[in-house]
């Protein structure tokens, strides 16, 4: 039977511990050494191609062998690493426990004692790990087990980032978690062990007060209060306070160090045997904090609708037949075929691109299926209004795969503050990429370029539409346009391609309710495809469904212009 597979003639698997996107891990039994281990299975992704295997399999093998080379109490123990048909499969110590993040959701923040626990392991078990030279890169409370027996382990280093977690959101960044993430790893600088010194800080601060310390309504939002934004107080911390207050600080080399972190919480360490996490123990309440506000732009005062129209008003003179005929999305083969269309896809841009105007506003959303009515004053924020293109300067990056090869430098221009972080992408078959994004302070605009490194060996721009297309569940993607290819710079084995299409990301729900966090980001993306030798590159800008017209002629028509690859 399936829960009873003998792998590598000795690991017999008994049962599921957990399931993710990339994995699975089980309780098994070592018939050598006839003791009980968890085996991590790593999936092949469903439709990955062999060269995106082969790389899972040496990332896998890669940091199951950085993690083996330690030996600490406080660290989870991997002992082999096997591979079947292909696949490998981590085998690790197993510890019957529970997560950190498990713990505080179901019994609350801890305690003064417990939090000096969970300070003083963790920060032993990353002395290890830093003295042998390895970053773990994900210190979160998922990422901390407390055993049955009272025990504390860090966990997953590297091995959840780079394989387990191969999609934060929908959008794929693979960065860590937003809310714990370093604030020089969110803008894109270096991984360093100052990097796990911040982690560690956020996860005491999660431990000790049950919120994280950076929250915002989507990812991209989060990690510009990391970046930018202002340190919540540590003061709801407890006896923890200078600890977490000393290991969150924004510039690396003034953090604490982790010799201090155990010298300060020893004084707070019970004596050995003692029941630190009681089942019995009563669940805590979660702490009120104090978050410092969210730094915005300078927004305009809200727009004062017109009084309603009287229903006994004349209409106007009928302006005659439409300039344009409403016809089905055109297909890439049409536009290539019949380079007249491109005067109907225009035009039909008009109406799609015209939501969110005044001008028009009872045709377009006619046109698109929505109501007339405005809706609700609560769940329109008050976007900052474009009213010119803004000012932007170049920056250099480099899209280069894990592999680090030559040729994917690139330059672009965005605004002087936004962020930038990379992300690393499987694409379901397509080949991998690496993707750049960068990210307006406010978290309402953004720049992505893709690159996937030797498309054309057995891809062409239709398979990529596909792609884009199945990365959004039903009711999330629409309003698609393809666009002439006259005008784009050419470079490779077919045309360019311009096209944009809108989304619709659903509002998440509270943690401890079922009330949405918000509304739902309805965003408007403008895509330039480019052909360049074997590569393939995308240059995407995203705004606000309600900023598309603006967007479209300030910041897209403007950006995209900016795009060079550098010898």
């Amino acid at each position: 039977m399936e829960t009873e597979r003998l792998i590598a003639g000795r690991y017999r698997l008994r049962h599921v511990l957990g399931r993710g996107a990339m994995g699975t891990v089980w309780a098994a039994h070592d018939e050598v050494l006839r003791r009980d281990v968890a085996v991590k299975e790593i999936l092949r992704p469903p439709g990955a191609a062999d060269d995106e295997a082969e790389l899972l399999r040496e990332r896998t093998l890669r940091e199951a062998r950085s993690a083996a080379a330690l030996a600490h109490p406080n660290l989870v123990t991997v002992y082999d690493v096997v591979q079947v048909d292909g696949d490998p499969y981590v085998v690790m110590e197993l510890v019957p426990s529970s997560s950190l993040a498990e713990v505080v959701r179901q019994r609350g923040p801890l305690t003064d004692v417990q939090g000096a626990v969970v300070a003083d392991a963790v920060a032993a078990a990353l002395e290890a790990a830093h003295r042998a030279g390895i970053t773990h890169r994900d210190v979160k409370p998922g990422n901390v087990l407390v055993a049955d027996d009272g025990r504390v382990k860090l966990t997953d280093f590297g091995i959840a980032r780079n394989v387990a977690e191969a999609t934060l959101t929908s959008r794929g960044i693979t960065l860590g978690t937003p809310a714990f993430i370093a604030p020089e790893v969110a803008a894109g600088g270096a991984v360093s062990f100052a990097a796990d010194q911040w982690s560690l800080g956020a996860t005491l601060f999660t431990a000790m007060t049950g919120q994280q310390p950076f929250e915002g309504a989507n990812v991209l939002q989060t990690i510009n209060q990391v970046v930018h934004g202002e340190v919540p107080s540590a003061a709801a911390c407890g006896a923890l306070e200078p600890v977490v207050a000393g290991l969150m600080t924004k510039t690396p080399d003034e953090r604490m160090s982790l010799a201090d972190v155990r010298r300060l919480v020893r004084p707070l360490l019970p004596e050995l045997g003692t029941d630190v996490f009681p089942a019995s123990a009563p669940s805590r309440p979660v702490v009120e904090i104090e978050r410092p506000p969210v730094v915005e732009i300078e927004r305009p005062p809200p727009v004062v609708l017109k009084p309603p129209v009287p229903p006994d008003t004349p209409l106007a003179a009928d302006p005659g037949p439409l300039p344009f005929t409403v016809v089905e999305p055109p297909t890439l083969e049409l536009l290539r075929r019949r380079p007249a269309a491109s005067l109907v896809v225009a035009l039909s841009a008009i109406v799609l691109f015209a939501i969110g105007s005044v001008s028009g506003f009872a045709l377009t959303r006619t046109v698109a299926g929505s109501s007339l009515l405005p809706p609700p004053p609560q769940s329109t924020p008050t976007l900052p209004v474009i009213t010119e293109t803004p000012s932007l300067l170049p920056v250099t990056a480099s899209a280069a795969t894990a592999n680090g090869e030559q040729g994917a430098e690139f330059t672009i221009d965005v605004g002087p503050d936004w962020t930038s972080f990379l992300e690393q992408r499987t694409n379901n078959g397509l080949g991998p990429s690496t993707v750049v994004h960068l990210v307006a302070p406010n978290g309402l605009y953004e720049v992505t370029v893709q690159r996937f490194p030797d498309f054309y060996e057995r891809n062409t721009i239709k398979d990529y539409l596909r792609l884009v297309r199945s990365r959004w569940a039903e009711g999330q993607y629409f309003g698609e346009a393809l666009e002439p290819t006259e005008d784009l710079p050419q470079g490779g084995p077919e045309p360019a391609l311009q096209f944009s299409y809108r989304t619709v990301e659903r509002a998440t729900t509270l943690a401890r309710g079922t009330a949405p966090a918000g509304p739902d980001l309805r965003r408007s993306r403008y895509s330039r495809v480019l052909p360049r030798g074997n590569d393939l590159w995308v240059v995407e800008v995203v705004v606000p469904t309600e900023q598309e017209e603006m967007g479209r002629d300030r910041l897209f028509d403007t950006i995209s212009n900016t795009f060079t690859l550098r010898d």
